[in-house]
């Protein structure tokens, strides 16, 4: 699922990964690494996406289901291929 949206904020994909429900914040921006995607996660930015994680599971999911969330940085180098790189379980990182 793509693009779930609650009054708490949005989740950019909802994925399984076996057992585990992955929740996964996709951030871009314009530069050669992906620091700076991965440096927008602010706290603030955390403390949304958990809440919006947390109001799927009671919409949608036993008590009892295993999750975590993941971000996935992109750059978008100047006249260059993009590069992308996966955190699994990013906000404990």
């Amino acid at each position: 699922m793509t693009n779930w949206r609650c009054p708490t904020g949005e989740i950019d994909i909802i994925a399984r990964d076996g057992d585990m429900m992955v929740f996964v914040e996709v951030r871009t921006r314009r530069t050669a690494t992906v620091d700076a995607a991965f440096a927008s996660i602010t706290p603030a930015k955390r403390q949304k996406l958990t809440a919006a994680a947390y109001a799927y599971l009671d919409a949608h999911a036993p008590d009892d289901a295993l999750w975590r969330i993941d971000v996935i940085g992109v750059a978008l180098p100047s006249g260059k291929k993009p590069v992308i790189q996966h955190a699994e379980d990013a906000l404990d990182w």
